[in-house]
């Protein structure tokens, strides 16, 4: 719709050449009407379609359930890596590679003296639920 638009406002006219919609031409009154319906309907089926995904999100989060991905740091390996990370000879490639983590997950949740982090101290918490 906004490419159209901008097309129009440089007097330019969106013709359909082949295919289904090959009478839509924003050059004339009935390509325009024809093409503004169009544009109505997809925008009225896009917002269909999120009202359904919110109200699945709202119906999962009622089950208790929650979207995305697992977080890769977990307690046990938050403390591992609280314990190595205070030791001035732990090199950090390896221990991230042992944890399964990225050096920048790693320094999210503990400091380069293996004190805990906001973060950290956010993850301990969400477990004791």
């Amino acid at each position: 719709m906004a490419t159209v638009r901008d097309l129009e406002k440089r007097g330019i006219g969106f013709r359909v050449l082949a295919g289904q919609g090959a009478e839509i031409d924003t050059s004339t009154p009935g390509g325009r009407l024809i093409f503004g319906i169009f544009a109505a309907l997809a925008e009225f089926e896009r917002d269909l379609i999120h009202e359904r995904v919110m109200a699945g999100l709202a119906a999962a989060r009622a089950r208790g359930r929650h979207g995305g991905a697992p977080y890769k740091m977990t307690p046990a390996k938050l403390r591992l890596a609280m314990a190595a990370m205070g030791n001035s000879e732990t090199r950090i490639r390896p221990l991230c590679r042992e944890l399964g983590v990225s050096s920048q997950t790693l320094y999210r949740y503990v400091a380069p003296d293996g004190q805990i982090r906001p973060d950290g101290e956010k993850l301990l918490k969400r477990t004791q639920r």
